[in-house]
């Protein structure tokens, strides 16, 4: 019988090249298991430094009451992540401004009553016949303090000049406004009827001519110093009332006095964005 040969281009076929990747798959899967055991064990310490960092930056924000966490610096501990966690005042500890710098601007709004809440009773008590008559109101915002002349009590229609007759008013204003170091932006409202005369185009040529005229006062018969004021006009576009009603544009037409919180902008600083003549 003759010998069959085998041809050239045959050959051998293997039915183990899965042990190759089933190697591979138990290798893979060998360094999967050892990745997730070396991430379930963290520095106690640097946990401590993260949990705190975050309770502290909400806490800037006025999200959580204070507190008197602090970190732990000599504990070389290693530890489970579900049971790192921080320790209040034990061992060796730092202080937390060197790792959370407070947020300028987002304080939460309660942090501004407590240093205007003797100021607003001073401010009400000077200007107590005006609040009675109700052209003079006194607000609290989260900026700060806010004195709203309204323009029945302190300008003509259309001017503006300060009438004469609210001079006493600006006076007794005007004392204890000079008993403080805080910065002080002058705004402008109106309501939303539209004005042409002919030293007012629109709203917002009257409300900023408003608002620098308030200052060019303080600074040349009061003796304020520039660098503590700025003025701003908005217009109708900032109303506190409706204007569907007159009595709700009678409101909106006023000259805000913002006495600035000093925890957002700083004392005698003044406001960042709030040029002479503002059109926001």
């Amino acid at each position: 019988m003759r010998r069959q040969r085998r041809s050239k281009g045959e050959e051998h076929i293997s039915h183990d090249r899965w042990l190759v990747s089933y190697a591979d798959f138990v290798t893979l899967l060998f360094a999967f298991f050892v990745v997730l055991y070396a991430s379930s064990h963290v520095d106690k310490r640097k946990v401590s430094m993260l949990a705190l960092s975050i309770q502290v930056a909400f806490q800037q924000l006025g999200v959580f009451d204070t507190s008197n966490s602090q970190i732990p610096l000599n504990d070389p501990e290693i530890v489970l992540f579900s049971k790192a966690q921080v320790v209040e005042d034990v061992g060796r500890t730092v202080d937390l401004s060197h790792f959370i710098a407070p947020v300028r601007g987002l304080h939460h709004a309660k942090s501004s009553a407590p240093p205007f809440d003797d100021f607003a009773a001073e401010l009400r008590k000077a200007l107590a016949p005006e609040i009675q008559q109700r052209i003079v109101d006194i607000n609290l915002r989260r900026e700060g303090l806010v004195v709203s002349l309204r323009e029945v009590g302190f300008y003509e229609s259309a001017s503006a000049n300060l009438r004469s007759s609210s001079k006493d008013a600006i006076d007794r204003l005007v004392g204890v406004l000079k008993t403080r170091a805080e910065s002080l932006r002058i705004e402008g409202h109106t309501d939303n009827v539209p004005i042409h005369t002919s030293l007012f185009d629109s709203n917002w040529e009257l409300s900023t001519a408003r608002a620098s005229e308030f200052v060019k006062i303080l600074i040349t018969r009061y003796q304020f110093p520039p660098t503590r004021l700025s003025a701003a006009g908005f217009a109708e576009f900032h109303p506190v009332a409706s204007n569907q009603t007159a009595e709700g544009r009678a409101s909106n037409r006023r000259v805000d006095i913002v006495i600035l919180n000093p925890s957002i902008f700083g004392s005698s600083e003044p406001a960042q964005g709030a040029p002479l003549a503002s059109t926001h």
